[in-house]
């Protein structure tokens, strides 16, 4: 048997295999999806993509990463794979029918603009720190990893930088969130 002719087999096989286990890897990755269908089906498509990246594996007598149960390593594919989406930070969010009235009060663009003009007084890295922790919301050793400083000086320069803020801003702020 030719090259082609042996991978025609082996998609053969691959095709087979899919057909016959997809049925349950659906089954498995609906319940680990608490019943969401359609992230079930996500997780089952990625983990036959991965396991036809994989399928040559099969085929390699004495081989140390040969696979020799297949549909057991279909379920460690699906479970790591439903895991890895459960650590992306998208995974939480659900879609809705309704998307939420937003309106904006008319004091908003005032406050903006107050903190804006306030922030633009800091120093760069306290700007930095500042906006990083508290508009991109990122973890204190996450920012600390991009300004390139130790976790305790992003803590000192957030104490810092939010006392500035606040003297900065003083009573004008109360004002300005009141209206």
């Amino acid at each position: 048997m030719g090259t082609a002719g042996r991978r025609a087999a082996v998609e053969e096989e691959f095709v087979a295999f899919a057909t016959a286990r997809s049925g349950q890897l659906y089954r498995s990755a609906y319940f680990l999806t608490g019943g969401d269908g359609h992230l079930a089906e996500d997780l089952v498509q990625e983990t036959l993509g991965r396991m036809y990246g994989q399928w040559h594996r099969l085929h390699r007598p004495g081989w140390a990463g040969r696979i020799d149960n297949p549909a057991g390593y279909a379920q460690t594919v699906l479970v790591r794979a439903y895991l890895s989406h459960q650590r992306r930070r998208s995974s939480s969010e659900r879609p809705s029918h309704v998307l939420p009235e937003v309106v904006a009060r008319e004091s908003d663009a005032a406050l903006r603009l107050a903190l804006v003009a306030a922030l633009a007084q800091l120093p760069p890295r306290d700007r930095a720190v500042v906006v990083l922790r508290y508009w991109e919301d990122r973890s204190i050793q996450e920012t600390a990893a991009i300004v390139k400083d130790s976790s305790a000086a992003v803590r000192s320069r957030c104490t810092r930088a939010l006392a500035r803020l606040r003297e900065l801003l003083g009573s004008d702020l109360e004002e300005l969130v009141g209206q």
